[in-house]
């Protein structure tokens, strides 16, 4: 019923930029946070970015000026403009969203990758 469908990840070389797309659909969401964590092999997942329903952001000392968290209210997304990528960010990205109400819900991951 609830989804997280996210788009966007791929191939790309290092100093390059990927735009990722996190669409819901299901239920009306009281959401007071969504963005975007990460995950490289072997290691916890980690926060990349995260943006409050009043528009205040969290980056990740690593992406602070290279990643921008974004949302659209209207189309239910939540968006992370990746730019000046390095081979470090190569990892599964994960949208995750957090309800008011306490619950959390997380995309199935799409993977990024970063030629050096």
């Amino acid at each position: 019923q609830v989804q997280l469908v996210e788009s966007g990840g791929g191939l790309v070389q290092a100093g390059g930029s990927l735009r990722l797309s996190c669409v819901t659909s299901g239920s009306i969401f009281m959401i007071r946070s969504r963005g975007w964590y990460r995950q490289h092999p072997g290691k916890q997942r980690e926060l990349v970015a995260t943006i409050t329903s009043d528009g205040n952001t969290n980056y990740a000392d690593s992406a602070k000026g290279r990643f921008i968290v974004s949302k659209d209210n209207g189309k239910r997304t939540v968006y992370l403009q990746m730019n000046s990528l390095k081979p470090e960010d190569t990892a599964v990205y994960y949208c995750y969203f957090q309800l008011y109400g306490g619950q959390h819900y997380w995309g199935q991951g799409t993977q990024v990758t970063v030629s050096s």
